[in-house]
């Protein structure tokens, strides 16, 4: 019987979830080697299970993280061990770990640790904090469960890494300044997980959580962190990031050069509610959008990239997003603000107020727009609150306001929910409304959606609409004058036999009308998801139904679609190699039958990565449109290349070419980040073609940029 104590003891079965911080007084060295008396002081996470491959097993090899604090920083010290070795080909910041498209996270192809701080202890939002042997950063703002996982948000802190023998260390600092938590002296508790990827083996393990259908992004079943007491607040908390920006500007006919100054402000003005204000905002470094082909009658979704915008965005989210589609409507999108049609538009200055009151989740945001070409100068208003509800949901509202200088304006608003009724099961929803000054902009939609995810079953179903009248200037919306039914039906059986780790069965129902419920489409299907423990996988799915067409569109600009019931159908496939090779492979294509004519699309990439300071990615598609009122060939390619001279400078490199719109464009970005929170960029970009030959010069610009972190 002790013998069997003592194994689980060891396995960490007996282990409550109850992790201790040690309060240290000694200086720390940051070099990736754990040597200092105070960490063997300090009772380590241990006792890690297994997520995938073997659900609950203990892990195949060891983990420790232990966790120490200063007056000023808390330092995080992981040992990982590796009979099998090691894989790390990551040293540019951001590239350990991304969301898998499902609600929740998925590591890339490296051996890493993530660590995740729910300082608030609110049991929904979280830091997560990641590195690799390489010693790179990852750093993001996790909320809702998993709802949004903001990978692009960049906090102030280090880490460096070593290797040894048996496998690798790790030490972060991470200074208070950099977190938000709830004010007060005494001691506190914070929520805290870990999660470990060894790509030797393919395997994901976890300190808490390690359900298949749990995972990182549950902060509610997270463990618990003690021992926290007496955390600062440095005077005044305000942080200064001015900037200074030189820039040219070449086209055929002239070219022109300009400076510019201006300042990013950041200030907690209570523990856990912070205002950044931004002057002459500039978003220069900001990477070019991937070229996209339109093959429907809808709008294209570009992300949004700008730093201002990214952080903590996931406070105004409302609405709802879709897996293999642009988001039906969500009512606050930030590239309303700044970006237009015809291109950029100047942001004189905004503000944004964000964080934690007691229960409340604050959202505040103002920004002003300059007058451009065709469009009046503009201002944007939003307002969100969220009330937690139970253990991981909330109550919610959002107000949006968009006020130009012409006098036109636009009102949105409405009020949401998302409770969890079991761990694996929640319901959501919300109802909202808009008022547009003079005729039209007047309506309002609805959604309401249930999700179980459980281990080998899920189940996704919601309805929406919307009314012909909506209108969200300040935010993105598919279309109006709808109404829509969409199930997703899944099963994953685990068979043991020929190498797989899973297989994902789903089944698709989708039924779409007007508002007045005339129907417009529906189809139904079976996609089949094949992943092997060597990382590979396979993709299959095939699509069948009916669309209705009240009125004519161009598709691409190119041939008329005519109105009409139309039989759909669509077979697709797709396949990749495993993330953890040096070479990379992928390849899909998909054969539709709409419009009484075909589509065909066949795609494919390559990406190697040799070593951990270089990358080379390309890639590219090519669709065959035939349809009765003509035909075309859309071609996208593009070739990307990351050469990290080490985890604070590196030069990114993207070049795209569109065959439709017969145009080439190069993006060139250097990133030096001097000291953290601080950095320089020089920005080259390039455009070609357009309405010439592809070999046209039409527009070059060069930048550089300067932003220098002061913290008071």
């Amino acid at each position: 019987m002790i013998p069997l104590l003592l194994c689980l003891l060891r396995d960490g079965a007996a282990d409550p979830g109850v992790a201790a911080a040690t309060r240290i007084t000694e200086s720390v060295r940051l070099d990736g080697l754990l040597t200092e008396s105070f960490w063997r002081r300090s009772l380590p996470l241990t006792g890690f299970r297994q997520r995938q491959p073997d659900a609950g097993r203990p892990a195949s090899d060891s983990t420790e993280v232990h966790i120490v604090y200063d007056d000023e920083t808390l330092f995080i010290g992981i040992v990982a061990y590796a009979r099998s070795g090691v894989t790390a080909r990551v040293l540019q910041r951001d590239r350990l770990l991304g969301s898998d498209g499902f609600g929740g996270i998925a590591f890339g192809g490296d051996d890493a640790v993530a660590i995740l701080l729910d300082t608030f202890h609110d049991h929904r939002n979280a830091f997560v904090f990641a590195t690799n042997p390489n010693g790179a950063e990852f750093d993001a703002l996790l909320s809702d469960e998993g709802r949004d996982f903001n990978v692009d948000w960049r906090g102030v802190w280090s880490v460096h890494a070593a290797r040894f023998s048996g496998g690798w260390s790790a030490e972060l600092a991470i200074p208070f300044r950099t977190l938000r938590y709830a004010p007060g002296k005494g001691p506190r508790t914070w929520g805290v997980n870990v999660a470990r990827m060894a790509r030797s083996r393919n395997e994901e393990s976890l300190w808490r959580a390690w359900g298949r259908d749990e995972g990182l992004q549950r902060v509610s079943l997270a463990g618990q962190l003690d021992g926290l007491a007496a955390l600062p607040r440095t005077g005044f908390a305000l942080d200064l990031k001015p900037y200074v920006l030189t820039s040219g500007t070449q086209q055929p006919a002239h070219g022109v050069g300009h400076a510019k100054i201006g300042v990013d402000a950041k200030w907690e003005v209570r523990p856990g509610l912070t205002l950044d204000v931004t002057t002459n905002t500039d978003f220069a470094q900001v990477e070019i959008d991937s070229q996209q082909v339109n093959l429907t009658r809808f709008d294209l979704f570009f992300p949004e990239k700008r730093d201002f915008f990214l952080e903590n965005s996931s406070v105004f989210n409302f609405g709802m997003r879709a897996f293999f589609e642009p988001p039906p409507l969500l009512l606050f999108f930030s590239r309303r603000i700044g970006v237009s049609d015809s291109g950029e538009v100047p942001l004189l200055g905004g503000a944004r107020l964000t964080g934690r009151l007691g229960h409340e989740t604050i959202g505040l945001l103002d920004a002003i727009t300059d007058a451009t070409v065709g469009q009046a100068s503009s201002n944007y208003a939003v307002a969100r609150l969220k009330h937690d509800v139970g253990a991981a949901g909330y109550l919610g509202g959002i107000a949006t306001d968009v006020r130009r200088a012409d006098g036109s304006a636009n009102t949105a608003g409405g009020v949401d929910a998302l409770l969890w009724l079991t761990p694996q099961l929640n319901v959501q929803g919300f109802i909202a409304s808009s008022q547009t000054s003079g005729p039209g902009g007047d309506g309002a939609a609805y959604r309401v959606a249930l999700r179980y995810q459980g281990d080998l079953a899920g189940l996704s179903t919601f309805t929406y609409g919307i009314t012909p009248g909506m209108q969200v200037d300040a935010g993105f919306m598919t279309r109006a004058d709808v109404r829509r039914f969409q199930t997703f039906v899944r099963l994953s059986p685990r068979p043991r036999t020929l190498g797989l780790r899973e297989m994902n069965l789903f089944w698709e129902v989708n039924s779409t009308t007007r508002w007045n419920f005339e129907p417009q489409e529906w189809w139904t299907g079976p996609y089949l998801d094949l992943n092997w423990r060597s990382g590979e996988s396979v993709g299959l799915y095939y699509l069948t139904g009916r669309e209705r067409l009240d009125s004519a569109f161009d598709l691409s600009d190119r041939v008329t679609v005519n109105p009409g019931t139309y039989h759909y159908e669509e077979i697709g496939a797709s396949a990749s190699s495993a993330s953890s090779r040096p070479v990379q492979l992928s390849a899909s294509g998909t054969f539709q039958r709409l419009y009484a004519g075909r589509l065909t699309t066949a795609a494919g990439s390559l990406r190697l990565e040799p070593g951990r300071h270089v990358s080379f990615e390309a890639g590219g598609s090519r669709t065959w449109v035939r349809l009765p009122g003509g035909q075309f060939v859309a071609d996208l390619s593009h070739v990307r290349m990351t050469c990290a001279f080490t985890t604070r400078l590196a030069v990114f490199a993207l070049a795209q070419f569109d065959g439709l719109g017969r145009e080439v464009s190069g993006n060139v970005r250097l990133n030096y980040t001097f000291r953290p929170g601080s950095d320089l960029f020089v920005v080259f970009n390039e455009r070609r073609g357009s309405d010439r030959s592809v070999w046209d010069f039409d527009e070059r610009a060069a930048v550089i940029k300067i932003a220098y972190l002061s913290r008071f």
